[in-house]
């Protein structure tokens, strides 16, 4: 009987953007993720872990994105298709949810088409006002394209339809 493959989980380096990029580019071409620009992986390789098998094979990843004092959020997870199932994406997270706990952020937001994997997770189905009117206007100053997602702005719901947000307190 044979053990099944193991992985890590680890901060990721600027020598995985380009399996990150890879790994990213064909949800951006079934419009389920929001593509990025090479630049703009490396400009923020310190939001992202990385999942690698035995080999070294990056097989995973996600980042996580302050957004505000209390307040961040997991994006661009994505494990490889022969890994599904195996833990690989419950333990990006994690990780994810200790980078943020050790940030001092409470609450962590993800917008997704994965329902079920992040209820499992423990996050929930938001509805539209999850801060207050303060810092709802600094907010919308941002240019990040996630927090347009996160305050559910008109211009960015072409690119998120059916995707459900969904925030979990830590």
């Amino acid at each position: 009987m044979t053990s099944e493959p193991t992985f890590t989980v680890r901060p990721a380096r600027t020598r995985d953007v380009t399996a990150i990029h890879a790994m990213l580019d064909p949800y951006v071409q079934r419009r389920i993720l929001l593509g990025k620009d090479i630049v703009v992986l490396y400009e923020s390789i310190q939001q992202f872990v990385v999942a690698e098998d035995a080999r070294g094979t990056i097989i995973g990843c996600g980042a996580l994105h302050v957004m505000w004092e209390d307040l961040g959020e997991v994006r661009t997870l994505i494990v490889a298709d022969e890994w599904l199932h195996r833990g690989v994406g419950r333990a990006i997270v994690d990780e994810l949810e200790r980078d943020a706990e050790g940030l001092g952020l409470s609450r962590l937001f993800c917008l997704t088409f994965e329902v079920d994997f992040f209820t499992r997770q423990g996050f929930a189905p938001i509805g539209e006002h999850v801060v207050g009117p303060d810092v709802y206007s600094q907010l919308l100053r941002s240019p990040d394209e996630g927090v347009a997602e996160f305050l559910d702005l008109a211009h960015v719901k072409p690119n998120t339809l059916g995707n459900t947000r969904m925030l979990k307190h830590l």
